[in-house]
C-alpha cells in the first residue's frame, strides 16, 4: 500500500507498506533531489549558458580531472568530451558558412547572406538538434560538478539543510535502518550529506544500520577534480563508519559512471572500508525489443537503474527501495526502514 505524496520544504514523502509470507516492513520514503539548482543553471541566457559551460569544461581539464577520466574510466572521459566536442563542431560549421565568401574569395557583399546563414545554422538548426543528445543539460551538468568540488555557497547551503532534515527525520524515527539510495551524480551530493549527518549526530547510528547505495554512481565525477578536497574527506568519513554498508551498483553496459572504480579508494582512502561493487546486466531485467531499442541510447540506459524492469532478475529498484525485505550486506529480514532516495 502507498501512501499519498507530500511535499515540504523542498523534501518530498510518502510511505510503502508491503508483506510476504507473514512478514511486513514499513518504508518512509523521502526524495531529496537537486533538480532546482540544475532549473537555474540552465534558466540563464543561452550565450551565458555556453560561456560558463566552456569555462567549467576548461576547469575539468585544468584540475586533471580529464585526465583521471580517461585513465581510469575512458568511457567516461569520452563521456566528459562530448559536450563541448558536439558544441565547437557546430560552431565550426557555422563559422565556415559564414565565412564562405572569404574561402570563396567572393565580393565582400556576400557576407550580408552568409553571416545571417551561419547564426541561422547554428541557433535555429544546430541548437535544437542538440536537444536531442541533451548537450546544453550536460553543460549544466558539469557546471554543477565543478560547483560541488569547489565547495560552491548555494551546494554548501542546500547540503546541509537537507542534513537537518535527515537529523529530524531520525531523531523521532524507530527504524533499525536507513537506507540511502542516489544515483548518477546524486552520489556526491548523498555522500555529502549522510557524511555531515554522521559529523554532527553519531549517536543516531548507535544501534542503525547506514545501508548506502550508489546506483552508476558518479561521485568521481566531482571528487576527482584537485579543488575536491572536502568531498574526498567526506567519503572516507562515510566509508569508515562502523554503520555504513555500502554497496556501488554497476552496468557495463552504462558508460556514464566510473564502471569498475573504486570510489572510496579512488578518493585517497585504501585503508578504509571499501564499498562491495555489484555489477548488473540491463538486458537480463529488459525484453528483447526494449533493450535491443534503447541499448544505444547512453541517456537512457545510464536512467535505467531507477526505472521499472520488464522481467524477474538480480537487480529491481523498487524491490530495494520499497519490498517486504530490509538490505543488508549479508541477509534480508523484515524491518521497518525509512527511505531517503
Amino acid at each position: 500500500m502507498v501512501s499519498p505524496l507530500t511535499t515540504t520544504g523542498g523534501v518530498s514523502e510518502f510511505s510503502v507498506d508491503t508483506s510476504f509470507d507473514g512478514a511486513g516492513t514499513h518504508s518512509e520514503i523521502v526524495v531529496m533531489d537537486h533538480n532546482d539548482i540544475i532549473s537555474t543553471l540552465q534558466s540563464e541566457h543561452l550565450l551565458r549558458r555556453l560561456a560558463k559551460g566552456f569555462v567549467a569544461g576548461a576547469v575539468v581539464i585544468r584540475e586533471g580531472g580529464a585526465h583521471r577520466f580517461l585513465r581510469h574510466a575512458w568511457r567516461f572521459g569520452l563521456f566528459f568530451l562530448f559536450p563541448f566536442l558536439f558544441i565547437l563542431i557546430g560552431m565550426l560549421v557555422a563559422g565556415g558558412i559564414a565565412l564562405l565568401p572569404a574561402m570563396l574569395a567572393a565580393s565582400a557583399w556576400w557576407y550580408g547572406l552568409s553571416l545571417p546563414l551561419g547564426l541561422l545554422f547554428f541557433f535555429k538548426l544546430f541548437l535544437p538538434m542538440s536537444d536531442r543528445f541533451h548537450v546544453l543539460h550536460l553543460f549544466a551538468d558539469w557546471r554543477m560538478a565543478v560547483a560541488v568540488a569547489h565547495d560552491n555557497a548555494q551546494i554548501s547551503q542546500w547540503i546541509d539543510q537537507r542534513a537537518a532534515q535527515v537529523i529530524a527525520k531520525l531523531v523521532t524515527d524507530k527504524s533499525d535502518e536507513l537506507l540511502v539510495t542516489s544515483h548518477s551524480m546524486g552520489a556526491s551530493l548523498a555522500i555529502s550529506v549522510m557524511a555531515r549527518v554522521l559529523e554532527l549526530r553519531p549517536d543516531l547510528f548507535s544501534s542503525r544500520k547506514l545501508v548506502f547505495v550508489t546506483l552508476g554512481g558518479a561521485a568521481l565525477q566531482c571528487g576527482l577534480l584537485s579543488s575536491a578536497k572536502t568531498l574526498r574527506a567526506r567519503v572516507g568519513h562515510l566509508a569508515r563508519h562502523p554503520a555504513t554498508h555500502w554497496t556501488d551498483i554497476q552496468c557495463l553496459t552504462d558508460p556514464i559512471h566510473l564502471y569498475k572504480c573504486d570510489t572510496v579508494e579512488l578518493s585517497g582512502h585504501a585503508d578504509a572500508p571499501r564499498p562491495t561493487i555489484l555489477t548488473i546486466r540491463f538486458k537480463h531485467s529488459l525484453s528483447e525489443d526494449r533493450y535491443r531499442k534503447n541499448k544505444r541510447n547512453l541517456l537512457r540506459m545510464h536512467r535505467q537503474y531507477v526505472l521499472g524492469p520488464d522481467k524477474r532478475s538480480d537487480f529491481d529498484f523498487t524491490m530495494l527501495t520499497a519490498g517486504p525485505f530490509a538490505w543488508s550486506a549479508s541477509h534480508a529480514q523484515p524491518a521497518d526502514v525509512p527511505i531517503a532516495a
